[in-house]
């Protein structure tokens, strides 16, 4: 049957050929004429059909545009390809996270050409990539010192986002996304309902925050505290749909908006780490502090406890940390009641 669904019939001139025949059938290699288009062409057909949000796209496109193989025909692409691909990454030094996230992309594109029955196997998976950093190497984590400082020199208007930052473990984008009303002052809860996003051209979308990260933050009195003064001082009014952190011509800020605003209170504060790392100093927070894993992942609005864990399991203490602290206390306890016992006699 071809593409069309019609059955076609075929006749050989020996049953060799007839079971040659079927052999390519079985591997897909006549299932359709999907093999013949280039990669790019292919990629261009199969993206028109796919759901992605406005970040994906310029991610997925920023891959695309990368590869060396766009005009190789689906059913010529070797792993040769691909792995050309990768060293050519190398050699312009992009990071390993990077190479991984645009192989990722392509792979996406090979195998949804294999369920097509376009190529017969995913020429991907024998792909060699960077290492990349382990994640205890790879991750910035303020002390409380660092984030005071920022606190301290940041601009008026944008000590507050970087409060909820630190102290809510708000993404950029969802701290920006926040109205006056998602914030509940009585019972010192702010939910996260959507983000702020900035799209080529300078516009601002805003759309549901990640999968998963629709969520409650619990907050502390002072933040709250923090936050009832930002609002008296920059936002007042009666509209509780206003901005609670607003940028130009009505939107809210973003990316590059609150980038220009860290960046001045980094520099005044004389500290070198990200906005996002205060996302890291949260977490490392709360784990000090004792809070299991699921709790970790609802606070953050991570997808999946995995995820949780596969960035911050160097955080939680090991099992020798447990069991020092179990006989520390165990010791001081033991030494306590001698003490007590030596003063009674």
């Amino acid at each position: 049957m071809d593409d069309d669904g019609k059955e076609r019939a075929a006749s050989f001139a020996s049953e060799k050929a007839a079971k040659a025949h079927l052999r390519q059938v079985a591997r897909g290699e006549y299932a359709n004429t999907g093999g013949k288009l280039t990669f790019k062409q292919f990629f261009d057909q199969w993206a028109s059909t796919q759901v992605w949000a406005p970040g994906t796209v310029k991610k997925v496109n920023q891959a695309i545009d990368s590869v060396t193989f766009a005009d190789v025909q689906l059913n010529r692409l070797r792993p040769s390809h691909i792995q050309g691909w990768v060293k050519v990454m190398v050699d312009k030094s992009l990071a390993p996270n990077t190479i991984r996230s645009r192989v990722d992309h392509v792979r996406a594109v090979i195998r949804a050409a294999v369920a097509d029955r376009a190529i017969p196997f995913d020429v991907t998976t024998t792909v060699t990539l960077p290492r990349t950093r382990k994640a205890e190497a790879a991750m910035t984590i303020p002390t409380t010192a660092q984030v005071g400082d920022v606190l301290h020199h940041a601009p008026e208007q944008f000590t507050a986002f970087v409060a909820l930052c630190a102290f809510g473990g708000l993404r950029l984008g969802e701290a920006a996304g926040l109205k006056v009303s998602d914030v509940d002052f009585m019972r010192r809860e702010v939910t996260v309902r959507r983000q702020a996003q900035v799209v080529n051209g300078g516009g601002v979308d805003i759309r549901p925050p990640k999968f998963g990260s629709e969520r409650t933050v619990y907050l502390p009195k002072d933040l709250v505290q923090i936050l009832s003064e930002h609002v008296r001082l920059h936002v007042p009014g009666d509209d509780p749909d206003r901005w609670l952190f607003p940028g130009r011509n009505g939107d809210p800020l973003h990316q590059n908006s609150a980038d220009h605003l860290w960046r001045r209170a980094r520099t005044a504060a004389g500290v070198d780490f990200r906005l996002h790392d205060l996302r890291h100093f949260y977490a490392s927070g709360l784990i000090a502090a004792g809070c299991d894993v699921v709790t970790v992942q609802r606070a953050l609005g991570h997808g999946s406890a995995s995820l949780t864990l596969n960035t911050y399991s160097h955080l939680w203490p090991k099992a020798e940390d447990r069991t020092r602290n179990a006989a520390a206390q165990m010791l001081n306890e033991a030494l306590t009641a001698d003490r007590l016992r030596t003063r009674t006699q």
